[in-house]
């Protein structure tokens, strides 16, 4: 089988797909990951869509019959399309599911037209219009890239003109590219966030553990937004009933809703979700196992991760087998000096080895490289996940910032409350304008 990404997503999925018992070899896309290299043969043929011949070919000589794409970019240009053929699965959705995440204006209309709850927003192409509705609005709002933007194209704005500043450096500086040439202004949600992932093999779903996230940079929630400083898993926000109710009221709907537009959907749905005064409301979807969450949820899967995502890929859910590792998961994500602006590259980590020794502790390698005297560098904004095991939630912090203060580098940035619950106060609702 053959595994697309290279990042810290990717390096916990081979290690789960390495320990699978049904597994032959496995073969992935980016052995520049020291994690990734040290459990996978290489495939040295380029991921671009538009090269997507040649990896076919490759697939086709190799005779892969599973492939498994973790990023979201390859998926919204159509790997999935190009790779899928009679003999060989593809985990994860064609370009068209794919636009629930690389297409947020479309992801709110497929929404509103199942009743879908969610954040009220307006969509705007031009810049002007924009800051005019920005600035007659009473309540600041939450400005997003419409586009795929690394997780980093999200203002939630403390006031009308930091919603109007968002507004200039996504669609007149571009600071994100294409993804900027359309946003959605959104009202600001209040309540606990939380990630509801689930496979689903065009039918059937299944809900995994409920994980939390922590997206900005700093202690507190404070700082500019990332692709994840951390996560945990599962989180005391949802009971067993939310957890239905986001299934019945989300989940279900958005399937039934992609299958009348004729997508059959295969992969993993990953809702963002507020839980609100007014109940669970959509923050956004993504198409893929998020990044830290997988993380933590493949520090305590059990099973056999090849069958499951095979069983998914050809509509078979229904047949899978597999648990959960009873404790908590915590994963601390360690970052370099400037990120996310500026991030530091081509500095020298110590001390992994030992803290890979530390009993429950699993660490997955984002953005390292390896040089040729053996020394593992920075090569990236997001370096390292640092996941503890434990029998509560505290244990499971507790490990995983042990292994944390034994490894170094130069400028290393990390938060120190990944795991810890702060509550929101009350707030006024407001709706939009």
């Amino acid at each position: 089988m053959l595994l697309i990404g290279g990042g810290g997503r990717e390096h916990a999925l081979a290690r789960a797909l390495a320990a699978s018992p049904s597994l032959g070899t496995l073969y992935a896309t980016h052995m520049s990951n020291p994690g990734i290299a040290q459990l996978a043969q290489p495939c040295d043929q380029p991921t671009e869509v538009r090269e997507s011949y040649r990896l076919v070919q490759w697939c086709e000589k190799r005779g892969i019959g599973l492939v498994v794409v973790g990023p979201e970019d390859p998926l919204a240009e159509g790997i999935a399309d190009k790779l899928a053929a009679p003999d060989r699965l593809v985990f994860g959705p064609t370009s068209d599911g794919a636009r629930l995440e690389g297409d947020k204006a479309w992801a709110k209309q497929l929404m509103r037209a199942a009743a879908i709850p969610t954040a009220e927003s307006r969509t705007f192409t031009d810049p002007d219009s924009a800051l005019s509705y920005v600035r007659s609005r009473e309540q600041a709002p939450v400005v997003k890239a419409a586009g795929l933007a690394k997780g980093k194209g999200v203002v939630v704005a403390k006031d009308t003109e930091e919603a109007s500043k968002a507004i200039v450096s996504f669609m007149i500086d571009r600071i994100h590219g294409d993804a900027g040439r359309a946003v959605v202004i959104e009202e600001k949600l209040e309540g606990p966030e939380v990630s509801v992932l689930a496979l689903v093999d065009g039918r059937n779903i299944m809900v995994l553990p409920p994980c939390r996230d922590h997206k900005r940079l700093g202690d507190g929630d404070r700082g500019p937004n990332t692709g994840g400083m951390g996560a945990f898993c599962p989180t005391a926000d949802l009971d067993d009933r939310m957890l239905q109710r986001i299934e019945r009221e989300i989940l279900v709907p958005t399937v039934d809703a992609l299958t009348r537009e004729e997508i059959a959907y295969r992969g993993v749905l990953y809702a963002g979700i507020m839980l609100t005064h007014a109940g669970p409301k959509v923050l956004e979807f993504n198409v893929r196992f998020g990044d830290p969450e997988c993380q933590p949820l493949m520090a305590r899967f059990r099973g056999d991760l090849v069958r499951l995502l095979k069983l998914t890929a050809q509509g078979h859910l229904d047949r899978a087998d597999f648990s959960w590792d009873t404790r908590h998961a915590c994963c601390v994500v360690l970052a370099s000096g400037g990120y996310p602006e500026k991030p530091k590259t081509g500095v020298p980590i110590t001390g992994l080895a030992a803290a890979e020794k530390l009993e429950g502790v699993v660490i997955d390698h984002a953005g390292t490289k390896r040089q040729n005297d053996g020394t593992i560098v920075t090569a990236g904004g997001r370096v390292l996940g640092v996941t503890g095991l434990g029998e509560t939630l505290e244990d499971a912090r507790a490990k995983a910032y042990e292994a944390c203060r034994l490894i170094r580098f130069d400028g290393m940035q990390m938060r120190s409350d990944i795991g810890v619950v702060r509550e929101p106060a009350p707030r006024v609702f407001r709706g939009t304008r």
